[in-house]
């Protein structure tokens, strides 16, 4: 996967590889225990949000790249363009860049847990937990992957996502048809809940399964035509990831609904062992499962890890992050930044709280989202952006915004506290290196010597 070999196939593998991990076993869990039955129409309602945001991107991505020789960009590139706010453009980019960390935290996070309920896994080893062991040994395996170079990361992802979509279908498809046909009870799809706040606040906690396309307007450079390839690749895996999601949370709902109260992150190994036990073959089904999601969240933590450090490149080359963080002039992905990314990301992982890092990286995606949506509802004269589509993606993320802070402040107050520390902290980090120049100006220093007060 060499620069201009990044084909349809590599492009949906990288959008398909960033949703997947996120939305089935990371967040399935937070996701029923809000809305119940009725998960699987939250991811729906997400997922509509997310399209309208990909024609956003895609409408800016031919405006910002048609007649030149420019190779697009995304969000960052996108504000540039059409506001020439260099300090907004790096703020956005660091609130996504601080999202995508949050991401394969949330992804690493979900990877031990998953290890851990293999058999041959213990909890703990001579009273040390593994989970954030297995967390960190996680994201040191893919940061090392990647910095072996591309082609040995997209065929890795090839791989990952064959594995991943075809268990998690089979086991969807035999789930519906295990409750439709052997299940004494009936069905359950939560539609009283439908007309109720419930699944859009749903949705709003699960937009961060829903971020993984957006990494393709970052790897541009490694396609050949990636005004061709990027669209469709955006309207393949969007559906591919919204069909999944939605057989998937109606069969773990039905089958292990037990599970989704206690042990919700890993109710998905009940529920395949409950498939499988018709035919007797109730632990190999679990264990399947465990492995599948093991493909899953190992697979996004790859494929946010390879375009989130192609995204850091490119606001290093705009000089929208510190030089000490890598060099842009380097073939492919800087080492340092990559290993930079990979050492927030394992301190995140090991000491972050799982529910506070799923918030914070789903409000960046839903803030960004949103923010983009807007800004192609305002090119919406010319003739790639149709109107109606930017619109919806911003009042859908207006409101995923407003009932998501709210369900945090009332039903999860120490979380709340949490995303507000770390939004304060991004903030002013990002204030602090935008405005430095100002800064300098404005506020005299000590002199190092004799400690007096300088102009």
């Amino acid at each position: 996967m060499s620069d201009g070999n990044f084909g349809l196939t590599e492009a949906v593998s990288i959008a398909l590889g960033g949703m997947i991990g996120g939305g089935i076993y990371a967040v399935l869990g937070v996701v029923t225990q809000i809305t119940g039955a009725a998960t699987w129409f939250a991811f729906l309602l997400a997922g509509v949000v997310a399209v309208c945001a990909g024609y956003s991107y895609i409408g800016l991505n031919e405006l910002v790249t048609d007649g030149t020789d420019d190779t697009g960009g995304g969000s960052v590139t996108f504000v540039q363009s059409f506001t020439g706010n260099s300090t907004l453009a790096g703020m956005v980019g660091w609130t996504l860049l601080v999202g995508y960390i949050g991401s394969m935290a949330m992804y690493a996070f979900a990877f031990a847990e998953f290890a851990i309920a293999l058999p041959v896994v213990p909890v703990s080893l001579a009273g040390l937990s593994l989970r954030p062991v297995i967390s960190v040994l996680a994201i040191a395996g893919f940061v090392g992957l990647n910095l072996l170079g591309a082609r040995a990361t997209g065929e890795a992802e090839n791989v990952l996502v064959v594995a991943k979509v075809l268990v998690l279908v089979l086991f969807g498809i035999g789930g519906i048809l295990y409750a439709l046909v052997v299940s004494p009870a009936p069905v359950q799809l939560g539609l009283t809940r439908l007309t109720s706040f419930s699944p859009i606040m749903a949705a709003a906690i699960s937009f961060v399964a829903f971020q993984g396309w957006q990494l393709l307007f970052y790897d541009q450079e490694s396609m050949a035509n990636p005004l061709d390839e990027i669209p469709r690749a955006v309207y393949i895996a969007i559906p591919t990831a919204v069909f999944i999601y939605v057989i998937v949370a109606l069969t773990t709902y039905n089958l292990a609904p037990a599970a989704i109260q206690s042990h919700p992150h890993t109710a998905l190994t009940d529920a395949a062992a409950t498939i499988a036990g018709v035919v007797g073959l109730a632990s190999t089904g679990a264990i399947v499962l465990s492995l599948s999601a093991l493909f899953s969240t190992g697979s996004a933590i790859n494929a946010t890890l390879f375009s989130a450090g192609y995204f850091a490149k490119g606001m290093l080359s705009n000089d929208l992050l510190p030089d000490r963080t890598g060099d842009s002039s380097a073939s492919g992905v800087p080492s340092q930044t990559l290993l930079l990314i990979g050492v927030i990301t394992a301190i995140f992982t090991a000491y972050g709280s799982l529910s506070a890092i799923t918030s914070f990286a789903s409000l960046s995606f839903i803030v960004v989202f949103g923010a983009m949506s807007l800004l192609a509802f305002t090119q919406r004269d010319v003739d790639q952006i149709t109107a109606v589509w930017p619109a919806v993606g911003t009042v859908g993320a207006t409101l995923f915004f407003v009932l998501m802070f709210y369900h945090l402040y009332a039903a999860e107050r120490r979380t709340f506290y949490l995303v507000l520390i770390i939004a304060v902290v991004v903030f002013l980090a990002e204030l602090l290196y935008f405005e430095r120049e100002i800064i300098e100006e404005e506020i005299p220093f000590l002199d190092s010597h004799t400690g007096e007060t300088v102009d």
